[in-house]
């Protein structure tokens, strides 16, 4: 009969991930050891190789966790009665507050390459995909010529917006002159006043 999970078990593989997160972060994918995230996540070698039994494994569940944890909460944002650019704002302001903390996750998503298969790599896509959706979906609604066969411009716009976006924890200072918020103002404006010039 198969043991049930404990009740804090999500917690405790949350944590798991976090504390692993900060080992590849600081160390990169080739150095950091199992056994040396084992020892910082305060368990056995065993118990982690019974959960994720490759380092490619546990580097995958990083940034699946990470991405499905943004995609639940884009979704969750998503209010099509706001104003379209409302709604741009409110989103750039989720993944602004979901990167809050996040930047040894946010590390592994953008070296791991090397270190995921192919079917992993898919999968990741998949999720980038559908975060990506949220705001090309307001963007078309609010600018539709952008999506003009002869010149798509939609997808470089909302790729341009998740540069911004994406670059934050390089130089963003929580307490300084400016807040998570301003930024979501700057960068929504930014794309909103830049897609004028490019039309």
């Amino acid at each position: 009969m198969a043991r049930t999970r404990a009740n804090d078990f999500e917690e405790k593989r949350h944590n798991l991930l976090l504390d692993a997160a900060r080992v590849f972060a600081s160390q990169g994918m080739e150095k950091a050891s199992m056994s040396q995230i084992a020892r910082e996540a305060g368990v056995s070698k065993s118990l982690l190789y019974h959960y994720y039994p490759s380092k490619d494994a546990l580097i995958f569940a990083i940034i699946e966790a990470h991405l499905e944890d943004l995609n639940a909460a884009l979704a969750e944002a998503t209010d099509t009665s706001l104003p379209p650019r409302a709604q741009l704002k409110a989103l750039v302001m989720v993944v602004l507050t979901a990167y809050r903390g996040a930047d040894d996750q946010h590390k592994v998503q953008l070296n791991a390459g090397p270190a995921l298969s192919d079917a992993q790599k898919a999968e990741l896509t998949k999720l980038e995909r559908k975060i990506v959706e949220y705001f090309s979906n307001v963007i078309r609604t609010m600018h539709p010529e952008l999506d003009r066969p002869e010149r798509p411009l939609v997808m470089p716009v909302t790729m341009s917006l998740f540069g911004m976006m994406n670059w934050v924890y390089m130089w963003f200072k929580e307490g300084g002159p400016i807040s998570r918020e301003d930024y979501a103002e700057v960068a929504t404006t930014l794309i909103l006043e830049g897609i004028k010039g490019v039309r």
